[in-house]
């Protein structure tokens, strides 16, 4: 094995013939400048025009990734690396290669992860569409400072610099352009210490469309967030169904309520009594999908209602529910004695639902509460 290098630039790959020449050169004349030892590795993602070819002439060392992907080009090129530091970016021609000095200095001074950030460093007319600039990057980067508490400006900046050893050790798993987002969120969960730099962003030098279609690509990143985030698509939305929901029935088991216009009834409180279900439903998967994302290192910064509800449903969740559940064949119970006493004929309709609604509540919410105390308990064999 050759010595180990200080720094290695990951290239992925895949048909850019046109621009991989320039990026390489760029890349080897910045480490000249900066007097490092280091290369550049292109991940090849199983171009047909050429790349890998032209990539060695330049200069770099080719490595073949079997699996298509954003993603799997670049874990390949990390596993293959063999330096201390490896920044990344594209084979486009749009990151400012011939510039890796602020990246490099953050890395020195003991940064793990380095982002760049090209809303900082400045977007070249015709760099990156508008819906990217103005709608996408800048919510889904909000999104990922709101979920996780990352000081990252532009969360889905593809040129990015790290501690080789501490990346690999998070075990990225992704293939696709969610990539980007599971390296930071990750990075962030393990208590690395991420810096910003600002970046400049070109207009690419190829003359095919680029490999990211926004629409699809887009939804892999947001969904990645929302599955790292059971807090904010699970826990949060529970809390508003349910506690909506059980104001609504409560309040229509009285009766009819008018608000303007508006009445509400027995349909509502139906409506209600879903509410509450469907509720319940996710904040049990809130509180399996935090506990199983903990028992896998995933997750961090829990609050103190979560760790209480993991608590109460781990440890009193079966009593809980089969209260809940014997309280609502009460109510069927009581509900069939009043029917006994008219001798088996109709009762007030109007009334009778509503009890039973009730009813019918408690015996779901009893049975999903014991369902989730069960499949939570599947996360701690070994602990209980």
């Amino acid at each position: 094995m050759t010595d180990q290098l200080e720094l290695t630039v990951v290239l992925p790959c895949l048909n850019e013939a046109e621009t991989v020449e320039i990026c390489i050169k760029r890349a080897l004349g910045s480490m000249a400048e900066l007097g490092i030892k280091g290369e550049v590795l292109v991940a090849d993602n199983g171009s047909t025009d050429g790349s890998q070819e032209l990539s060695r002439a330049a200069g770099a060392r080719v490595v073949d990734v079997p699996i298509r992907g954003y993603g799997a080009a670049l874990r390949y090129g990390i596993e293959a690396a063999n330096s201390e530091f490896i920044i990344m970016g594209d084979a486009d021609d749009s990151y400012a290669l011939e510039d890796l000095g602020p990246f490099v200095e953050q890395l020195r001074a003991g940064a793990d992860l380095v982002m760049g950030n090209r809303f900082k460093g400045g977007i070249a007319p015709g760099a990156m569409p508008p819906l990217h600039r103005y709608l996408g990057n800048p919510v889904l980067s909000y999104m990922g400072r709101l979920f996780f508490k990352i000081d990252a400006g532009d969360f889905h900046c593809g040129m990015r610099g790290f501690r080789r050893d501490k990346m690999v050790a998070l075990g990225l798993t992704t293939t696709g352009m969610e990539f980007a987002s599971e390296m930071i969120v990750r990075a962030s969960q393990a208590g690395f210490d991420i810096r910003e730099v600002p970046t400049t962003l070109r207009k690419d030098g190829r003359s095919r469309p680029p490999h990211l279609r926004t629409w699809r690509d887009g939804w892999r990143h947001l969904r990645f967030l929302l599955a790292f985030s059971p807090r904010w698509l699970l826990l949060y939305p529970s809390f508003f169904l349910i506690t909506v929901g059980l104001v609504l029935v409560l309040v229509l088991e009285f009766g009819d309520k008018n608000i303007g216009h508006v009445s509400l009834s027995i349909n509502t409180m139906l409506v209600a009594a879903t509410m509450v279900i469907v509720g319940l439903q996710m904040l049990g998967l809130a509180v399996v999908s935090r506990a199983y994302a903990a028992a896998m290192g995933l997750q961090g910064n829990h609050t103190k209602i979560e760790n209480r509800l993991e608590q109460l449903v781990l440890g009193d969740g079966v009593w809980i529910g089969l209260l809940l559940g014997l309280a609502g064949l009460a109510v069927f119970a009581v509900e069939t004695w009043k029917w006994r006493g008219a001798d088996f004929h109709g009762l007030q309709a109007a009334q009778t639902v509503r009890i039973m609604i009730i009813g019918m509540l408690l015996i779901v919410v009893g049975a999903q509460t014991i369902f989730s105390s069960f499949t939570l308990s599947l996360t701690r064999v070994g602990e209980i």
